[in-house]
């Protein structure tokens, strides 16, 4: 990975990582979890719309082959990911969804070996299974000491397996358009589904304390638009699995940024867990893959 694109996915990583206790701000100050995911993906939305309709600005129309797995990867990636994180975070900590999300390499390695037959080493298979059983300490210790898988962390789990999805398969869209051209239609796609969650919006709104709408003012225009775009841009110049290598710094960033504004802190056995995963992740990435996760190619074949 070049530097460029290591230095743009590193602060895509940065800012998400950050968002998970911004959420958590917003969820505690007035928004109910649809309504938040709502602000924030109509903010990032207009953001988008005004650089396309800048004077000057070249904005490509999609190919009319092209609508429709856009429009799948912006549900998947942006609707399908950011409702049940939102929703997840209603129960979990901030630090133990950056955990959970932080696992989406181990999913983006299955993808590759189910559907784009990459094949494994043998330290890789170890490094998936060390990877899983991190999974099930964060996700298991999400309840603290009653050992039970709680409804929050099974819908961030199912969040961070889409956002898997979206990373791997939109490298070869990338090859007809810019990264903020892409960012903006899976956003405006993405944006779509959360218009359920309209009702009584601007009463919320108006109830929620000042604190709650910087954070979700902060999350639409950061992690929900501009980190999209650098993610995206790296993704460009760089083999997906490299730069999603990087996600296992998020929890990290998760934790800390939730300790700093809320003292909240995940328990014992999800921290045990979160180191134990990001170690999987690691050896996934650096001893157990016998070529690229992606090309090309492949993966447009997959559509």
């Amino acid at each position: 990975m070049n530097a460029k694109a290591f230095s743009l996915a590193l602060f895509s990583v940065l800012i998400w990582g950050s968002s998970f206790a911004a959420i958590r701000v917003g969820l505690q100050g007035g928004y109910d979890a649809g309504q938040n995911v709502l602000v924030r993906f109509l903010i990032a939305s207009v953001l988008f719309l005004i650089f396309a309709l800048w004077p000057g600005t070249k904005f490509r129309l999609p190919q009319k082959g092209d609508i429709i797995p856009i429009l799948v990867l912006g549900w998947i990636g942006i609707s399908v990911y950011h409702i049940f994180v939102t929703f997840g975070m209603e129960t979990i900590s901030a630090g133990t969804a950056g955990m959970l999300v932080g696992s989406g390499p181990i999913f983006t390695a299955l993808i590759a070996f189910f559907i784009l037959k990459e094949r494994l080493t043998g330290i890789g298979w170890i490094g998936l299974g060390i990877g899983f059983i991190g999974i099930l300490f964060i996700a298991f210790g999400s309840a603290g000491a009653s050992l039970t898988l709680t409804n929050g962390a099974l819908l961030v789990l199912i969040a961070a397996f889409a956002s898997a999805i979206f990373f791997v398969f939109q490298k070869p869209l990338l090859t007809r358009y810019s990264a903020i051209e892409l960012t903006a239609y899976f956003t405006w796609a993405g944006t779509l589904p959360f218009l359920i969650f309209s009702p009584g919006l601007f009463t919320a709104m108006q109830g929620a304390t000042p604190e709650a709408h910087l954070a979700t003012l902060y999350v639409g225009v950061f992690p929900a638009a501009i980190a999209y775009v650098t993610w995206a841009t790296a993704l460009s110049l760089a083999n997906a699995s490299s730069v999603s290598s990087l996600i296992y710094l998020e929890p990290a960033v998760a934790i800390v940024v939730a300790w700093m504004l809320l003292h909240e802190l995940p328990t014992p056995l999800s921290l045990i867990g979160g180191v134990i995963a990001i170690g999987g992740v690691m050896i996934v990435n650096l001893m157990g893959r016998k070529r690229p996760v992606i090309s090309g190619k492949t993966a447009e074949s997959s559509f």
